[in-house]
């Protein structure tokens, strides 16, 4: 079974979300649990191709609002899966302003996840 992960920064969107934006958040949420369900019956995270599942950088997956209604604004929830871990790290929720800035933060987190990997493994 895959365990989530939630960051200090998907959290903190979360909340901002769920006050400001939640019929996108329940969307996205719902996508959410549709590619964790995925994932445990034993699809890698590659496989799943979904309409709402967009690849990203580093191995990155962003999870989008679609499928959840009319006049949703554009959402996405940025996860990074470790297979060798089986863990689904939620690393931030944002929108198409702040598209940018939370792609190179994915780049930032899995880079140094990466590195701990690293320095553990050579440990």
């Amino acid at each position: 079974m895959w365990k989530l992960s939630p960051d200090d920064e998907y959290l903190r969107k979360y909340k901002r979300y769920g006050k400001k934006h939640a019929r996108e958040l329940h969307a996205v949420m719902d996508n959410l649990d549709t590619f964790l369900k995925a994932l445990n019956e034993g699809a890698l995270p590659q496989q799943i191709k979904a309409g709402f599942v967009h690849v990203e950088p580093m191995g990155v997956r962003a999870i989008d609002q679609k499928g959840g209604g009319a006049a949703l604004a554009e959402t996405r929830l940025y996860v990074y899966p470790d297979e060798e871990r089986k863990t689904l790290h939620l690393i931030t929720l944002g929108d198409k302003r702040s598209q940018q800035n939370d792609i190179a933060r994915c780049r930032r987190f899995v880079a140094h996840l990466r590195a701990q990997k690293e320095g553990h493994n050579n440990g």
